[in-house]
């Protein structure tokens, strides 16, 4: 078969397989459209899924009516005009090609009136036939009705799915859209029924009514700045996560993007404290500068290249991972079912009364264990007065006067079957996993000792020998001919005695209450499994969430009220101890009203 030339009309249908994939697709460019014309009010009306017919209505600037016909040719665009104008594009449209795409597989009006014209006028598209420019009513804006999708090309039709899957999809496009403007007020219809309606309102406001209460009351508000770069937005704390990645949305200069740089810089910031089958769940908005952004990547433009990848990836994630990162003191930590919760406001600093009595519950107090572990130079400065956490230790009914509002997690009042920490705070009861927040606790500190190479080493009055496998003998033998000394580094002394006997001298004197020899055993493990330079990279985190582990407090063990508070204390100075260290919450929050709703007070 010689080559040969394809008709203007057959090179229009293979463009729109690409650009108009489906309803949704159209939906998506003629959405984008309206807001690259400033619309402020945008409605939208389907039928059977948009698959009859797709109509959208805005109030935007309009199309003049010289211009109409044009509309409908391909790579025809008011938005660029030269290449410079290609590699700085603004605008969320940009190519030209989606309204013609659309015009050659459908039956397309086009009714649309400038701010300056006396009337509207109206331009038609049968498949391959275009109406001449007609006069028409409208009092200002675009109405744009896209009827019959691939009415002409029945092969593309027949992969189209069912009604309510298309619908589905077109509500998708929708929401995205919706989300990336809160300024601009979105109508949805389907079948004559209005389904969502946002007026104009806050970020916040939008987040809400998109992505629901239970989203809101979760969310943490970001805004970072830096060399020219923007991250703002907000993001669900580690607790609120997914099955599946249904609930994130990244826009870039306003535009909805799926890139892998930058979901790869969103899974580190969560790395530390979502479990690893979760996803994280957040509406993220990157701003730069056009030029430093190539969006001409993909038929999509859900695709793009950043000049310099390796900045914007940094900034995305120290940005999120600071947001994060915040003490669960100055979190805003408020029951789930408190749906009114704003983002982007003041946290709740309603003062309760400062006397806190405590119900006597007969709780077995233990040796100075927690104390013990967190003997540092600074702990006392985080604790209340020690003289009235003595006397509340020997006198349990005595009142307690401190300055609530330096401590959100309140004051410790009991402890449960030595697993779970009681206390009363501003909003109510929080329930602590004491283990769970403690490790939390050690992990950062180690990391944090790590970081600063200063993980000081406890000599053991009594050196702890062991029997090791021919592995585990290795892995001490290769640590210590490491010029690195890895060792050292975690703050272990250990030596070798004979082929298959270990001794430990020396652990971590944070660690120094863990079983030695377990302690040793695990770290080992990961040592000779990865190799110890390996395992103080790539493996770090997860080598020292081991060693965390070894010096939580474990449960069964009583804590004296003292403990408990530094425990609290020491959780509201941490970052991210909101969760463990394999993503599972530490402490939870009732508040006043669901214990009144338990026990129907005031029923």
């Amino acid at each position: 078969m010689r080559i040969h030339l394809l008709p203007d009309q057959l090179i229009s249908q293979i463009a729109a397989g690409e650009v108009v994939e489906r309803p949704a697709s159209a939906l998506k460019e003629l959405l984008e459209n309206s807001l690259d014309a400033c619309a402020s009010d945008i409605q939208v009306s389907l039928l059977e899924g948009g698959v009859k017919q797709l109509r959208v209505i805005d109030n935007g600037l309009g199309i003049a009516q010289d211009d109409l016909a044009l509309a409908l040719t391909r790579h025809a665009t008011s938005k660029i005009a030269s290449l410079d104008d290609l590699e700085a594009v603004a605008s969320l449209g940009f190519r030209g090609e989606a309204l013609a795409s659309m015009a050659s597989v459908s039956r397309t009006n086009i009714t649309s009136r400038t701010g300056d014209a006396a009337h509207a006028w109206r331009i038609q598209s049968d498949g391959s036939l275009i109406s001449a420019v007609a006069p028409a009513a409208l009092d200002s804006g675009t109405v744009i009705e896209v009827n019959d999708l691939y009415f002409n090309t029945p092969a593309r039709r027949k992969f189209l799915k069912t009604e309510s899957t298309e619908f589905a999809h077109c509500e998708a496009a929708f929401n995205r859209i919706a989300l990336s403007r809160p300024d601009v007020a979105f109508l949805l219809q389907h079948n004559g029924r209005a389904l969502c309606r946002y007026p104009a309102s806050e970020p916040a406001k939008r987040f809400g009514d998109i992505l629901g209460a239970a989203f809101s009351a979760e969310a943490i508000a970001i805004d970072e700045s830096a060399a020219g770069l923007r991250l703002w937005g907000v993001a669900a704390k580690p607790t609120f996560n997914r099955h599946k990645s249904d609930c994130q949305y990244v826009y870039v200069n306003g535009r909805f993007v799926r890139d892998k740089l930058i979901s790869h810089a969103i899974r580190q910031a969560y790395q530390d404290v979502l479990h690893h089958d979760r996803h994280p769940a957040f509406v993220l908005f990157i701003e730069l500068a056009p030029n430093l952004v190539d969006v001409n990547v993909h038929p999509s433009k859900t695709e793009l290249r950043f000049r310099d990848s390796q900045a914007v990836h940094r900034f995305i994630f120290h940005g999120l991972h600071k947001a994060l990162a915040s003490p669960t003191g100055v979190s805003n930590a408020t029951s789930a079912n408190q749906a009114a919760y704003n983002p982007f406001s003041i946290p709740c600093t309603t003062p309760y009364p400062s006397q806190q009595t405590q119900i006597n519950l007969s709780v077995h107090q233990a040796s100075d264990f927690y104390g013990r572990l967190f003997a540092t130079k600074d702990a006392p400065s985080s604790m209340p007065d020690a003289t009235l956490q003595a006397n509340r230790d020997e006198h349990p009914g005595d009142g307690l006067q401190s300055d609530v509002g330096e401590h959100p997690l309140g004051f410790a009042v009991a402890q449960i079957h030595g697993i779970y920490v009681l206390a009363q705070n501003t909003l109510g009861l929080v329930v602590v996993d004491m283990h769970a927040a403690h490790e939390r606790i050690m992990y950062e500190r180690l990391k944090n000792a790590l970081d600063r190479q200063a993980v000081a080493m406890q000599p053991l009055l009594i050196p702890v020998s062991f029997s090791a496998d021919r592995l585990e003998v290795a892995a001490v033998q290769e640590a210590l001919a490491s010029r690195d000394g890895e060792l050292q580094q975690l703050g272990f002394d250990l030596a070798v005695l004979s082929p298959t006997t270990l001794v430990v001298r020396a652990v971590p004197s944070m660690l120094q209450e863990a079983d030695a020899v377990s302690l040793a055993r695990d770290v080992l493990r990961d040592l000779r499994e990865y190799g110890a330079s390996r395992a103080l990279t790539e493996r770090r985190n997860e080598l020292l969430g081991t060693m965390a582990c070894h010096a939580a407090v474990r449960a069964n063990r009583s804590l004296s009220i003292t403990e408990m508070n530094a425990l609290l204390r020491d959780m509201e100075a941490t970052e991210r101890s909101g969760l463990c260290n394999h993503g599972r919450p530490t402490w939870f929050q009732v508040g006043i009203a669901d214990l009144d709703k338990m026990f129907m007070r005031g029923k």
